[in-house]
């Protein structure tokens, strides 16, 4: 297939405007007593959360801390054997992907070591400036999840077996895309951010520090292992693997299952007068906003 000057050559645009979604902050320790923690709805892509406050609200004026802050380094990196042959690794632990290292012709893709369910790990990736091209993916897959393409598309999320964020702003679960946040900036670089937090079933994006909001939902429901995934279509795209930490799973997961299934919004959250500590650690699950709009090809190819 012919390669695409759209992915062996940068190109400037400036980033078009799309709703906005909220910020959140990481949760601290609840010191309660639980029964058991309830399940998920099975899996679909989730809604953003919204702006936590009201004029009474002491949350938004809290400090930004890093997610896991209280958990410990986890060590992992990225898998010789499950890449594309279009993706060299180097640097320490082999954590620096170099995608298309001469010419694109297609996708590549490569599956991190770490299996994620059933705990919360946060890992993020220091994207190199050149960020251009049909799509640069950041998210989770199974093994089944394909890792090259002989084509330029949005690979991470084209089924059932990925679910992946663009660099253009969507998210791409079962072939569906979802508008979720502004494209990146091309020909600058980034640091993106994911959570997953097995227990939860919820997958979230940072930027550049700052949360975009839950991705995904119900990634507790799936039986399959769930691994780190990137792919780019873009020549001489680089990212390197930094900040790998994950948590302990203790009893608050359970106790804030059972709080949170008499809560059915952030109104009801703040009228409990809570410690404003633990108002913010259970306003990370409470999911009273609308829903992303879907959209389709065309709005793609016109980068909204």
């Amino acid at each position: 297939m012919m390669a695409s000057d759209d992915d062996n050559n940068s190109l400037n645009s400036s980033p078009k405007r799309v709703a906005p979604l909220a910020e959140l902050q990481a949760a601290a320790s609840a010191t309660t007593s639980a029964t058991s923690t309830s399940s998920t709805n099975a899996t679909t892509i989730g809604t953003a959360n919204a702006a936590i406050g009201s004029p009474s609200s002491q949350m938004g004026r809290r400090k930004k801390v890093m997610p896991l802050e209280h958990g410990c380094e986890d060590n992992w990196t990225w898998s010789k054997r499950h890449r594309s042959k279009e993706i060299v690794l180097s640097g320490a632990n082999n954590r620096t992907v170099h995608f298309h290292p001469n010419w694109s012709k297609g996708t590549a893709g490569v599956q991190g070591k770490r299996p994620l369910n059933n705990g919360r790990f946060y890992w993020e990736l220091h994207v190199s400036q050149r960020v251009f091209g049909t799509s640069i993916m950041f998210g989770i897959g199974t093994k089944q999840a394909r890792l090259h393409a002989n084509s330029f598309r949005n690979m991470l999320g084209e089924n059932e077996h990925g679910w992946g964020l663009s660099h253009k702003g969507v998210l791409w679960h079962k072939g569906v895309a979802l508008l979720y946040t502004k494209r990146f900036k091309e020909n600058h670089p980034t640091v993106i951010g994911i959570l997953f937090d097995g227990i939860e079933g919820t997958l979230t994006y940072y930027k550049d520090g700052k949360c975009l909001g839950v991705a995904f939902r119900g990634l507790d429901k799936i039986k399959e292992p769930l691994y780190p995934i990137v792919c780019s279509t873009a020549a001489k795209t680089e990212m390197t693997l930094k900040c790998t930490r994950r948590d302990f799973v203790n009893l608050q997961d359970r106790c804030r299952a059972e709080i949170i299934k008499h809560v059915k919004t952030r109104e009801d959250l703040v009228k409990l007068k809570l410690p404003p500590l633990i108002t913010q650690y259970l306003s990370e699950v409470v999911n009273d906003v609308a829903p992303l709009r879907q959209v389709d090809n065309y709005d793609i190819l016109c980068d909204f």
